[in-house]
């Protein structure tokens, strides 16, 4: 089979997953025992997975063919000189992130089996799940901008449904109520940017929205226009990846089921918007400022969700904003124009972040569906493995070498300070620290000290249990099999980047043609070596000082509980209040009062019950006319004679005069 029809299958076997498995559930919804759940496990894994072998044999053919396959399946529409077909592009880039997303979708498909076996929208589930992967493919394979749009929605309705999953829950349904009204918000924002390249490339007499074409006349862009697009297709990104200010809904994100937590924000969705950008480096490789607003709010978004992050109780939430922090070291690397080491961090981020929400949802399991963390403790003798995986992918983020946030963190602080920019290089230094200390103080609350789970909660995530529950334990090979695999490549994928010093990156060289970087001057050996040595103290520091404060509590707490800045922290900066006081309020009331009380209910019930009224009072003075006395018509026919005939006689005067 030729890979240029490969390429259309990849994206096709999780959307058969998804139908069969709806048919499934639809036919079977009346039966006993309901759906059958060891053949929707089956399907649910096996469509990522056949896709996952399809794009190993694609990324094994780009050696000899690094320009891509192309593949369409037929004209989406056409208006005037505007074509867009339905086709898929793979190059170099696109094959790395179909990768990513079959193979660690695949795991967390995998886990899930284990870990929603017991609940009872076991088939729902697998059928959004299979559905969102389908539309991070098309997205990631879509070989113009508005099927890369399509699937941008499509993973946008799927997160919706999955975040909600459990919509029976107010809480949760407003979570995803949340999640998707912020990501239209950044939707719009990336359809203006379309449109107006669209309109500035047209004025330019080229009439396509096609990447290989965009690219090939990039020069048409340079200057103004080129940051005018590029900051709007960013408000796209800023809401898909939940950078400064439309962050808000991840965090939230954690309502829906622990693999879900996992799939959307390792290696799929939160990710589109840096992919988006690697995909645009030409445009963005020509506007300066754009780029430069991008490596700003990613600096910030990153600090901002560290220090949010070292405030957090709840497991997932602190993993939630180690993942809006380390999406902001993505666009910094964007945004100084290293799209290959920030692909690279996106690479290995998607197998340690994927390994922390599975090792944190296997805690969860243990505990019972219990995720704060005050009530743990001392889970390293009862839940061995997910411990030592935990401790790998907390070693990892955290740029201890040699695991592979080491390589990739690294790279992206290096090419700050390549690129000469000393106060992002500093505040990424010092996020970092951060960064290792919120995750070590994740670790030892949990696997450390005396156990604190007397009493677990009795029901969460849509599962009941009894008071009694057994002590934690271990879940099914389903659920660590993809830990292992994990673990693995958090070990080891680093090495695949490795710095300039040391021989160079082979993952960045592989990327090289399908994108547009900068040339710069080497740093010298000592320079390199110097910031790799302050990136790994950095790190260890964090790891010190959270021993010191929550492992062995040799330390108190640095701060009071209500300090200004905890206070801000806990309080996440406050972006909920002010999003609530200045906009949610306002729309409310005017919906209220301006809408609802004042046109609403005053001007159109006015206006349809007014109709009614009118036509009964007319109704009613006719009816004083229609009596059935004979005396009273003939009464008004006299008047009337007498009406007909002064009205002559007048008229035949004032002839006459």
């Amino acid at each position: 089979m030729q890979d240029n029809v490969i390429v259309a299958l990849v994206p096709l076997f999780p959307l058969i997953g998804a139908i069969l498995i709806g048919l499934i559930s639809f036919f079977s919804s009346h039966s006993e025992n309901g759906p059958n759940r060891g053949l929707i496990g089956a399907i649910a894994v096996a469509g990522p997975a056949i896709s996952c072998v399809l794009a190993f044999r694609i990324f094994s053919g780009l050696g000899d063919n690094p320009l891509g396959y192309f593949h369409t399946l037929f004209t989406w529409f056409s208006a005037g000189q505007l074509v867009i077909p339905a086709e898929f592009y793979v190059d170099r880039l696109s094959s790395v992130m179909i990768l990513i997303i079959t193979f660690v979708g695949s795991l967390i498909h995998l886990y899930s089996v284990g870990y929603m076996w017991e609940d009872r929208g076991f088939a729902r589930f697998f059928a959004y799940l299979n559905l969102f992967t389908f539309s991070m493919l098309v997205l990631v394979l879509g070989e113009n901008l508005p099927m890369m749009f399509l699937g941008w929605e499509g993973v946008g309705t799927c997160s919706y449904l999955l975040i909600g999953f459990w919509f029976d829950d107010t809480a949760k349904a407003l979570a995803a109520n949340k999640a998707f009204i912020v990501n239209r918000v950044g939707d719009f924002g990336f359809l203006l940017g379309i449109f107006t390249l669209f309109w500035f490339l047209g004025s330019q007499n080229v009439w396509s929205l096609d990447f290989p074409v965009l690219r090939d006349h990039a020069p048409l862009l340079a200057g103004p226009m080129a940051s005018v697009i590029g900051l709007l297709l960013f408000v796209g990104a800023t809401g898909k990846s939940a950078q400064i200010p439309l962050h808000v809904w991840l965090a939230d994100a954690m309502a829906g089921p622990t693999p879900v937590s996992a799939l959307i924000h390792a290696a799929t969705m939160v990710t589109a918007g840096v992919y988006m950008i690697a995909r645009m480096s030409f445009l963005y490789s020509q506007a300066p400022l754009a780029s430069a607003v991008i490596a700003a709010i990613g600096t910030a978004t990153a600090l901002m969700a560290a220090t949010i992050a070292i405030t957090q109780t709840n497991i997932k939430k602190v993993l939630a904003y180690s993942t809006v922090s380390q999406l902001g070291y993505m666009f910094l690397a964007v945004g100084v124009g290293a799209y290959g080491a920030g692909i690279f961090h996106l690479f290995t981020h998607a197998f340690f972040k994927a390994l922390l929400f599975l090792g944190a949802g296997s805690v969860i399991h243990a505990m019972h569906h219990e995720e704060d963390m005050s009530q743990y403790g001392g889970l390293r003798r009862k839940i061995p493995f997910t411990f030592a995986v935990m401790l790998i992918a907390c070693l990892a983020i955290s740029g201890i070498p040699p695991f592979a946030g080491f390589f990739s963190k690294d790279g992206i602080l290096a090419a700050a300070a390549q690129m000469h920019q000393p106060v992002l290089y500093a505040i990424g230094l010092f996020t970092s620290g951060l960064t290792a200390f919120y995750m070590f103080r994740m670790l030892f609350l949990t696997f450390y000290g005396q156990p604190r789970w007397a009493h677990p909660k009795h029901e969460h995530e849509g599962h009941a249990h009894d008071a009694h529950a057994v002590e934690p334990r271990e879940g099914p090979w389903q659920m660590w099999l993809p830990l292992l695999l994990l673990a693995i490549g958090s070990t080891f994928l680093g090495f695949l980047g490795m710095p300039e010093v040391w021989g160079g990156s082979s993952f960045e060289a592989w990327l090289a043609p399908a994108l547009t970087t900068a040339k710069v001057a080497p740093m010298e050996d000592w320079v390199t070596y110097s910031l790799m040595a302050l990136a790994v103290i950095a790190g260890a520091l964090g790891i010190l000082i959270a021993w010191l404060r929550y492992g062995s509590h040799r330390i108190p707490a640095f701060l009071p509980s209500r300090n200004f800045l905890l206070v801000t922290f806990r309080q996440l900066y406050f972006f909920d209040h002010i999003y609530q006081g200045l906009i949610v309020a306002p729309l409310i009331a005017f919906s209220r009062w301006g809408l609802w009380k004042g046109v609403d209910n005053t001007v159109i019930d006015g206006f349809v019950n007014g109709l009614p009224r009118l036509y009964y009072g007319f109704a009613g003075m006719i009816r004083y006319v229609q009596t059935g006395a004979v005396r009273l018509y003939a009464y008004f026919m006299l008047v009337g004679v007498l009406a007909i005939f002064i009205l002559v006689m007048l008229r035949f005067s004032l002839l006459r005069f």
